[in-house]
């Protein structure tokens, strides 16, 4: 419990710095920002690799799948790698999000932030949840397999552009449920109108964020857990992730136009996670063939949106 401890005191430390220090002042974060920060926090997942090795090394932490070091290293890295190629479609569902509700970009930084802030809560309780399934119950595994190669399916077959959050059931329960002003002055969640405690654009944008979050969570922590079922290899890999998602998402939504076959990408590594949960109680494939696989598609959509020019749309 001490190792999950001091886990969970540096993330908080890191989320206090980044609030607290470096973004104190509301500004819009350019690319070159975006950038340096997703290099920062790309060095810093891969340097708890390091971690990972040392503490199964060492024996600090409890291994119930009694992993190597170097194992235990290996699917660090390849769950860290899943849930940052998932988040790529995240990111896009994000900017729809601000883009809805005419978020100005000098406030996305902090919608993201309490965004970010909820989901290492909620993924935590997944996690959980997912590791005790799957150790207590083997055949639940089958279940996740077939669930993701179903969402790859969905994920092949969907047109994202038709998404509106403002025809969402949470927007229309929110309304409901409390007044909301279309005002936004400052990057205050609430304010007083008329005399009235009413949420403003940016509290309605962060809960429909915290809940599709939570939606992609269903598919991102069963992909992990075909990796690994260690509790903290999965935990510190997801929360290192999402750690970078706000960085990745000022970095990446101004080129998703650009990496058009980045989806098909990520439609082949959920369906690969999928069938390896499916066959994992009969034929064992090792991490290096999963990175392998997971590092390869997302090169391969990428090259393919940069080499493979863009049909003319025809006009009618």
């Amino acid at each position: 419990m001490l190792i999950w401890g001091l886990f969970l005191i540096l993330v908080f430390v890191f989320l206090a710095l980044d609030l607290g220090v470096f973004n104190k002042e509301d500004h819009v974060i350019k690319s070159k920002e975006a950038g340096i920060w997703t290099a920062i926090w790309f060095t810093v997942a891969m340097s708890f690799s390091g971690v990972i090795y040392w503490l199964f090394a060492e024996g600090l932490i409890d291994n119930p799948t009694d992993l190597s070091p170097g194992d235990a290293v290996l699917k660090y890295i390849t769950g860290y790698l899943i849930e940052l190629s998932l988040s790529i479609d995240n990111v896009f569902v994000i900017a729809v999000i601000f883009t809805a509700f005419a978020i100005p970009p000098i406030y996305q930084h902090r919608v993201l932030f309490w965004g970010i802030l909820g989901a290492i809560v909620f993924r935590g309780l997944m996690i959980l949840f997912g590791v005790t399934l799957i150790n207590r119950f083997e055949w639940i595994i089958y279940v996740f397999g077939v669930f993701l190669l179903y969402t790859a399916f969905k994920m092949l077959r969907s047109d994202e552009s038709n998404y509106n959050p403002k025809d969402s059931f949470v927007f229309k329960q929110i309304k409901k449920v409390y007044p909301i002003t279309s005002v936004i002055n400052s990057h205050d969640f609430f304010i007083r109108k008329m005399g009235l405690l009413v949420a403003t654009p940016l509290f309605v944008a962060l809960i429909i964020i915290e809940i599709t979050d939570v939606m992609f969570a269903l598919d991102s922590i069963p992909a992990i857990l075909a990796i690994t079922s260690d509790p903290f290899i999965v935990f510190s890999s997801n929360i290192l992730a999402i750690l970078g998602l706000r960085s990745m998402y000022f970095l990446v939504s101004r080129m998703l136009s650009k990496f058009r076959y980045i989806h098909y990408s990520l439609v082949v590594i959920l369906a690969f996670v999928g069938i390896k949960m499916i066959i994992s109680h009969y034929i064992h494939i090792k991490e290096w063939i999963s990175l392998s696989v997971i590092v390869g598609s997302l090169l391969a959509g990428i090259v393919s949106s940069l080499l493979i020019p863009e049909k003319p749309k025809t006009t009618q």
